[in-house]
């Protein structure tokens, strides 16, 4: 009888899927849950997959013509008072500060000193950075005006999920200014086209990019486009967002410039950003059943060196490790995408095989192991992540230096083909009425994934969809520009959509 394989996580995806996602960011010890409900801890492994995602983006950010800035966390209320259906938007979520001091009583430190203008606690920046834009543009001389910030913000989350949905999370958010509706909406594709081209080429995720519908639109936007992913339980992810805010922001916060004419007239305005909910996708998108597996564009570390040391010959011992540092010195000699192989040599006191799980489960993409017995013969085991944990590969010292840099981007393009081929495999495309429509959402056996299908956009319908806890994630860019039917309806209708449930 074959021995029934384990693995390292516990519950496997196919049984319990968000209690395995809890589990591998547990077991790749990428984040912990804080003393305050809703807040998160990365811990180092996680925040090195957001410093490298951070340093990846920012550079795609600027090179299209975008300067960091920083603005305040606190928004005075009366700023959120400006745009009636932003405000409405956001009012369930807004943490807000009412008092400006502690003082003791009885023993315990209450609130005191009450503000005369309440705080909102930042859950995004359009209307403070307005105020700040308002006194920068004067002219058209001063248009376009680009501007980018990494920061945190704060959204009161009621079911909090770590990376997901936290009540404090990290992420970028870029503002523009324009002094012409063609210009602004220009830039929101622009900016859309980098995060996909960013989603797919470094994280490996394979996105659907569209424009949301209107019951789906950012609050206060005239246009809102994004990128969406499909989680392996067949769920979608908004992994970023581009909104075209038209002037409706500029008359809220006052932003106007002189014309060529000499005309005073208000600028058009534009948002977007990525939070660290991308680590989440990440991990639903690329992990199994062993853990993390990191796209090696932004692993903390491209390659572990787990030098063998039984401990029966000291001076063997230290040969082992001394070749472990030169091998080390030679691989961050050598380049992956234009930058030194992040190596790590792990001299833990442990066992080889408790380190190398760790390690797997931490989803490092090579693993190179050298004993004893390898210096003898001048090799090494080599260890990808995206194969069987027992799938190793002798390889000579020098051929692995060649090599290094060919095996990373063989493991980068594996992921997104991997996860691309999953995507395709669950996109429905042909349910014809609205009883299949039905039927395909609440069947219990097999995969529920992306239905794609015409619609009338009638936002009627976006309100029945709830009841199936389905939304309409994006009308996507690749319009067939055919006429049918409206999946929900029966009517004419000419707009593809893609249906699906989300996080």
């Amino acid at each position: 009888m074959a021995k029934k394989e384990t693995f390292a996580i516990s519950p496997l995806r196919e049984s319990d899927f968000p209690g395995w996602y809890q589990q591998v960011i547990k077991a790749a010890d990428l984040a912990e849950n804080s003393p305050v409900r809703g807040c998160m801890v990365i811990k180092p492994w996680g925040y090195g997959l957001w410093e490298n995602l951070q340093a990846q983006l920012d550079k795609r950010i600027k090179e299209t013509g975008h300067e960091n800035a920083y603005f305040p966390l606190f928004i005075p209320l009366s700023f959120l008072e400006k745009e009636a259906k932003h405000v409405e938007g956001f009012a369930k979520e807004c943490a807000v500060v009412t008092h400006h001091r502690l003082e003791e009583k009885d023993g315990k430190l209450i609130p005191t000193g009450e503000l005369e203008e309440p705080l909102i606690v930042r859950p995004t920046s359009e209307t403070i950075i307005g105020e700040s834009f308002s006194k920068w543009v004067n002219s058209y001389r001063d248009l376009p005006l680009l501007i980018n910030q990494w920061a945190n913000v704060v959204r009161w989350e009621m079911r909090p999920r770590v990376f997901l949905r936290t009540a404090e999370f990290l992420w970028q958010e870029g503002h523009t200014v324009h002094s012409t509706q063609e210009e602004a909406f220009e830039e929101t594709i622009k900016m859309l086209g980098v995060y996909k081209e960013f989603a797919e080429n470094v994280l490996a995720l394979p996105v659907i990019a569209g424009e949301k519908s209107e019951g789906e639109r950012f609050p206060g936007a005239s246009n809102t486009f994004t990128i969406e992913a499909m989680m392996q339980d067949g769920k979608a992810l908004q992994a970023g967002t581009s909104h075209y805010l038209g002037q409706n922001f500029a008359k809220g916060s006052n932003i106007q410039f002189s014309n060529k004419n000499g005309n005073m007239e208000y600028a058009y305005t534009t948002s977007w950003g990525v939070s660290t909910r991308l680590i989440g996708g990440m991990i639903m998108v690329h992990g199994d059943d062993d853990g993390m597996r990191v796209p090696p564009r932004v692993a903390p570390k491209h390659l572990v060196l787990l030098p063998i040391t039984p401990g029966k010959n000291q001076e063997k011992d230290d040969q082992v490790l001394d070749q472990v540092q030169k091998l080390a010195v030679e691989l961050r000699s050598c380049s992956f995408d234009g930058q030194p192989i992040r190596v790590h040599i792990d001299k833990r006191d442990r066992g080889g095989g408790e380190k190398n799980w760790e390690w797997i489960k931490k989803g490092i993409p090579l693993r190179v192991e050298l004993g004893p017995r390898d210096l003898d013969s001048g090799t090494v085991m080599v260890a990808r992540r995206d194969k069987g944990h027992r799938d190793k590969l002798k390889m000579p010292f020098d051929e692995l230096k060649e090599k290094v840099s060919t095996l990373l981007e063989e493991i980068q393009e594996n992921y997104f083909g991997q996860a691309k081929e999953f995507r395709d495999q669950n996109l429905e495309t042909g349910l014809k009425t609205r009883e299949e429509f039905e039927s395909y959402f609440k069947k219990t056996d097999g995969r529920v994934g992306f239905v794609r299908a015409k619609w009338c956009e009638d936002p009627e319908t976006e309100e029945e969809l709830k009841k199936l806890k389905v939304s309409v994630r994006c009308l996507p860019e690749d319009q067939s520009g055919t006429v049918g039917t409206c999946i929900l309806t029966g009517k004419e209708a000419k707009t593809d959509a893609i249906f699906a449930r989300s996080y």
